[in-house]
């Protein structure tokens, strides 16, 4: 790996940099997009259970807020309801909306930051080409009359070569996995609006039943 390192010339060095930082947000993400941490299967029939006669105690709301990030969207509708018992079932739809907001944003952290590797990658790739390739031309005689310098010529291609696969090396994993997550994070955005207008219903058949 070094002599390839070696071989490639200073161009593979920000290559290199991005396929590390590729690789940790890649683990950043798959640790961070569990299922169980952003919408345990389970979460909101416990919660509809727990709300059946009544809302839920202040404390156990906390608790629901800090389990997951679908715990947080439905702990915000409970806290709307709980703080104003009369509110507007458009109300609690936008205390939910507003957790949703920032949980959406939280879910797509560094989704960018990958996009823009897999993007900027190719483009690092063919800089290292075309540094490759003046090496190449430098090798040559003014006059024209040879090769010149074949130890430069072979260093030119292969600053070329390996830049160029290196380029693509980084970027095709970075934008594969970045339509993954980006799949992913929409999937889970769904899962939550559903789950709130699920909520929703249930405490507005909740407020019925008490009235």
């Amino acid at each position: 790996m070094l002599s390839i390192i070696q071989a490639a010339g200073w161009p593979i060095w920000p290559l290199i940099a991005c396929s590390v930082l590729a690789l940790a947000l890649i683990i950043e993400r798959f640790i961070s997009l569990k299922t169980s941490k952003v919408a345990p299967p389970e979460l909101l029939d416990e919660v509809l259970n727990a709300s059946r006669e009544e809302l839920p105690k202040p404390e156990v709301i906390e608790q629901l807020a800090t389990s997951s990030a679908l715990g947080e969207v439905l702990a915000s509708g409970l806290r709307a309801r709980q703080s104003r018992p009369d509110s507007s079932d458009e109300e609690v739809r936008n205390a939910m909306e507003s957790a949703g907001r920032v949980v959406s944003h939280r879910l797509e952290r560094y989704l960018t930051a990958l996009a823009t590797i897999a993007s900027v990658a190719p483009l690092l790739g063919l800089f290292g080409t075309i540094v490759g390739m003046i090496e190449i031309f430098g090798s040559q005689t003014p006059g024209g009359s040879g090769v010149g310098n074949p130890g430069q010529l072979a260093q030119g291609i292969s600053i070329a070569l390996y830049n160029t696969a290196f380029g693509l090396i980084v970027a095709i994993p970075s934008l594969i996995f970045w339509r993954y997550f980006r799949a992913r994070v929409d999937g889970y955005l769904l899962s939550l609006e559903l789950a709130g207008e699920r909520l929703l219903q249930h405490l507005g058949t909740l407020r019925r039943t008490e009235s």
